[in-house]
């Protein structure tokens, strides 16, 4: 199994659009991802707390996948990269970690 965990943090303004509203959008295409890519296992979309400190990244989508070969049909998958020409637009940072459990 491959645990793919990608993080953004959010540009404050975008096209008039504030952070919190355009992390909202986000978090409505990115969850829409499950059930347009078979390749994923499971999805999980987290937002990080007001609590935390304001340095932290402001997003992560986490998925799981049987092999790097289906997160590789991932990354390739008209969806997926749909969703990363909308993001890109709207971050400042992106980390991601892909690791086997």
């Amino acid at each position: 199994m491959i645990k793919h965990i990608v993080m953004f943090k959010l540009l404050e303004e975008v096209n008039g659009k504030r952070k919190e509203e355009n992390l909202l959008e986000i978090c409505e295409k990115a969850k829409k991802l499950k059930d347009l890519i078979p390749a994923i296992l499971s999805l999980e979309v987290q937002i990080n707390s007001s609590e935390a400190p304001e340095s932290n990244y402001e997003f992560a989508l986490i998925c799981d996948f049987a092999s790097i070969e289906k997160l590789n049909e991932y990354q390739v998958h008209p969806e997926h990269i749909a969703f990363g020409k909308f993001i890109t637009q709207l971050r400042e940072l992106r980390a991601c970690i892909d690791y086997e459990y």
